[in-house]
């Protein structure tokens, strides 16, 4: 699960973050289309645009295999086969696709089948512990070369901002052209598997993450590294750090940087100062979030019904000669 994220750092900082090496060898920065339309943010919420990295060869059909751009697209999937003439009128959420079931469900089959994958970036995510009846929210991000201590106690306008590594997350993009006309959107979903041992207490789902550039540059490769391969890339991460942050964050209205600072807490599966009482509609907004306390979820002895390693490895058996092939350019 991945329902907020924070991506603040201005437009030319992202873009040296995301400098990388070409196939003969020299230092790129990628280029940046749309960048009008990316708003930085402390508390990105699904529906807001976000930077998104992806090979240029999706909009270029002579582009270098290797070249990358970063996009400002839309957080929460809309199918290119949707046919109402309102976006926001899909009737299921997409901000998220569980690794088990993608290649299973056509909103993001078709896209996988065509080569739309991309790295959605972020300084980090958020995500919120529950325990009898409280949510923690706890700010979770790459390790850094330097002390997170500087991260969050600097000016924005700073240029050791240039040091930070941005979180990469594996995603599924889409192009979706009104049926009435106009622009075309494109949009994205952020692929979740089970949560690695870190991050087990907190919440039992995490992104997909890519903590190598090895691993960026074949999820991009869409051309060179088919579906079956790229799969293989979509596991749990444990190279993952993160602290507890302030109940501010709990309002996607709060743009501030509170959201990012670490905060002290009396238990680390209890918030120190909030009330115990919690609504029904509050527990509905997240279905996943596991109502067991910590001893039951270390100890629980039931696998779940679908492991993300094992559903992967099974799919890849069944489905990885037919795959074989290179996505057509579109």
């Amino acid at each position: 699960m991945c329902g907020r994220t924070c991506c603040h750092l201005p437009v030319d900082t992202i873009r040296r973050a995301c400098r990388y090496i070409d196939y003969e060898g020299e230092e790129q920065l990628p280029e940046w289309k749309d960048e009008d339309k990316y708003f930085p943010s402390y508390n990105k919420s699904p529906q807001s645009n976000s930077p998104v990295l992806l090979s240029r060869l999706h909009l270029d059909k002579d582009a270098d295999p290797s070249e990358r751009i970063i996009a400002s697209m839309r957080w929460g999937l809309i199918p290119s086969w949707f046919r109402d003439a309102d976006a926001s009128k899909l009737q299921f959420n997409t901000s998220n696709c569980r690794s088990e079931t993608m290649m299973e469900r056509r909103s993001y089959k078709v896209p996988l089948e065509k080569g739309r994958r991309c790295v959605v970036l972020a300084d980090g995510f958020f995500e919120w512990q529950q325990f009898r009846g409280d949510k923690q929210p706890y700010f979770i991000y790459f390790p850094q070369t330097k002390t997170e201590k500087s991260f969050f106690s600097r000016s924005i306008d700073e240029k050791v901002w240039d040091d930070w590594k941005m979180l990469t997350m594996a995603g599924i993009f889409d192009c979706w052209e009104p049926p009435n006309g106009g622009e075309t959107l494109y949009s994205y979903t952020i692929i979740t598997v089970d949560s690695c041992k870190a991050l087990s207490d907190i919440h039992h789902r995490m992104p997909a993450l890519l903590d190598s550039e090895e691993a960026v540059s074949k999820w991009l490769d869409f051309g060179e590294v088919p579906i079956h391969e790229a799969l293989k890339l979509i596991h749990p991460v444990d190279n993952i750090k993160f602290h507890p942050v302030s109940t501010v964050v709990n309002n996607s209205l709060n743009n501030t940087p509170q959201c990012l600072e670490p905060v002290e807490i009396e238990d680390p599966y209890l918030s120190y100062t909030r009330p115990k009482a919690t609504t029904k509609s509050s527990q509905k907004e997240d279905p996943e979030v596991p109502k067991r306390p910590r001893q039951l979820m270390q100890k629980n002895p039931t696998p779940t019904k679908r492991n993300s390693a094992g559903l992967m490895e099974q799919w890849l058996k069944k489905y990885g000669e037919a795959y074989n092939k290179k996505p057509k350019i579109q």
